[in-house]
């Protein structure tokens, strides 16, 4: 997949899903689907125009936490099918008129010949363009478009913002059902300070990437992918109150991994379901018992949610 970082032509004719697309959720993907479906029927590029950051962080200030990086947020819509993304600073369109968005981007630099979006997209300076305002002005243009309608869970619109909600209060299988996916994350093993070695309970462990939303501090299960294959895993996210830690860390005890040392190597944990909060133990002895405990209900969330028998 080819990435676009300026507002350069496009070598080709496109079809393009627009979206700022913060965390592939079902919704997004409808989007992205629609415009990759469309391409392929007309010999067209499949193309996704998204933004480098927030439109928020920009024109308030605000702080927006991410669900996925940014390198999973592109390996995701590559896998959807899309053949180029144009990734802009939001900084460069901010005040493009809705007209100027349509005629200058879309017509003359992508040679879009079809655009999608979502129900509730806007655009344009002052966000004045909307999905009706979309098909208005794509119309003068001779470019077709769509747009999808909202998706539910739970009699509730899907919504970026209600995911990251629901990550905050560890509501991990609701995020999952809204992603369409298993949340998680993949990123390098670092060295720890080798404790669980030394209860026989070795961790791989992580550092939770700055700018993402926090899941709720606690022990939830999770499958771990290494080397192509699936394991079990008890990961712990937090700041470790027993034994004490200086950042956020991720630490996945895989019960049934034997293998090799996994130092440096980007490993992709995806959770599954909160098993408990985050606590103090009066112990280590406590603390060692624990773990164990919560690794026999890992496996037997592991093995319900992927129909294995323990």
């Amino acid at each position: 997949m080819k990435i676009i970082k300026e507002l350069v032509y496009s070598e080709q004719p496109t079809s393009v899903a627009l979206g700022f697309f913060d965390g592939i959720h079902v919704g997004h993907v409808s989007v992205i689907r629609d415009a990759v479906d469309y391409a392929k029927e007309h010999h067209l590029v499949s193309t996704v125009f998204t933004l480098l950051q927030s439109p928020r962080s920009v024109l308030f200030n605000e702080k927006v936490e991410g669900i996925i990086t940014l390198e999973e947020k592109l390996h995701l819509i590559e896998n959807l099918g899309v053949r180029q993304v144009y990734l802009i600073d939001f900084r460069q369109i901010r005040n493009m008129t809705a007209e100027e968005f349509v005629s200058d981007v879309l017509k003359d630099c992508f040679h879009a010949c079809h655009a999608v979006c979502g129900f509730n997209y806007h655009f344009g300076r002052a966000a004045l363009g909307n999905r009706s305002v979309l098909k208005e002005l794509c119309s003068r243009e001779g470019i077709s478009s769509s747009s999808q309608e909202q998706v539910c869970y739970q009699n509730l619109p899907v919504s970026s913002t209600r995911i990251r909600k629901c990550i905050a209060q560890g509501d991990i299988a609701s995020a999952n059902a809204m992603l369409g996916r298993k949340y998680g994350f993949c990123l390098p093993v670092v060295h720890g300070r080798k404790l669980g070695r030394q209860w026989g309970t070795p961790t791989l462990n992580q550092i939770f990437p700055q700018g993402l939303v926090c899941p709720q501090f606690g022990v939830y299960a999770s499958e771990v992918m290494v080397e192509g294959e699936r394991f079990c895993g008890v990961t712990n996210i937090g700041v470790k109150p027993t034994v004490g830690s200086d950042s956020v860390l991720i630490e996945t005890w895989m019960p049934d991994y034997h293998g090799n040392e996994l130092y440096d190597k980007m490993i992709d944990i995806r959770l599954i379901e909160h098993i408990r909060g985050e606590r103090k133990f009066e112990s280590i002895d406590l603390l060692k018992q624990e773990i164990l405990h919560n690794a026999q209900q890992a496996k037997e969330i592991f093995c319900r949610r992927n129909n294995k028998k323990e």
